[in-house]
């Protein structure tokens, strides 16, 4: 899609890829809405990309559509949906708490597709738009200590293979990108720090520059970086032998 001058909506838009995201798309020529729930920080982020801030829980039930009137009420129209809000959890299935599973699943799947619902007719009907949704390689590979997390964005990726289906031939474009590690508070915040020497976390600009790529570029699935493709390919492939080296190396 051509950036210039198109309204991108970006969740996840106070820290690490959506604030990367909103600054790379403002460089490109596009005109951020930088949404997320710690209003300080989307002001200085949106101070940085001459975006907008909107801020809104989408953990709550009523977090998607308040955004989505939000945006309309300040563009009139989306043109570019990046759902890269995310929150993490690790430790054992046992220990994990009712509400912190359902929030797992209400910002990491349900708010996407809520979004999705909410915005995608009206880009239908104008015969052009972009979503780009931001998943995980646990998502692809399944993670230890991860089982909720890697769940919600397994059913990200699914959802969004399976919206490009409906929306071919109608204008509007549905892009995947699947980072590794990265290097952002989403480690900190789940209650475990990363604690590997290997891979090595990739600055969140990184993943920016793939989501941007996605979108001018209409790409179905993008790895950051590349050669996580090659995990995510053996799991599909082979999945006795993936389950094998995983359970061995983690």
């Amino acid at each position: 899609m051509r950036l210039a001058g198109a309204v991108a909506l970006i969740t996840g838009g106070s820290s690490g890829i959506g604030a990367a995201t909103a600054r790379a798309l403002a460089e490109a020529g596009a005109c951020p809405l930088v949404a997320g729930r710690n209003l300080p920080r989307l002001r200085e982020v949106a101070s940085q990309s001459g975006g907008i801030p909107l801020c809104v829980d989408l953990a709550t039930p009523d977090g998607p559509e308040e955004l989505a009137a939000a945006a309309r009420a300040e563009a009139g129209q989306v043109d570019l949906l990046v759902s890269s809000a995310g929150v993490g959890w690790a430790g054992e299935i046992g220990d994990l708490t009712a509400a912190k599973a359902s929030e797992l699943i209400a910002v990491n799947l349900l708010a996407p597709i809520h979004l999705a619902r909410l915005l995608v007719p009206d880009m239908a009907k104008n015969g052009a738009g972009q979503l780009v949704f931001v998943s995980s390689i646990a998502g692809a590979t399944g993670g230890r200590d991860e089982a909720v997390y890697a769940a919600a964005k397994a059913g990200l990726a699914c959802f969004a293979e399976s919206l490009s289906y409906e929306m071919n031939g109608r204008g509007v474009g549905v892009s995947v990108v699947v980072p590794g590690v990265v290097d952002t508070p989403f480690f900190d915040r789940r209650g475990r720090p990363y604690g590997r020497t290997t891979p090595t976390p990739i600055p969140p600009e990184r993943v920016a520059r793939a989501i941007v790529s996605a979108a001018k570029r209409g790409r179905d699935v993008v790895y950051v970086p590349g050669w996580m493709k090659f995990p995510a390919w053996l799991h599909g492939t082979a999945p006795r032998m993936f389950r094998a080296l995983a359970t061995r190396f983690g």
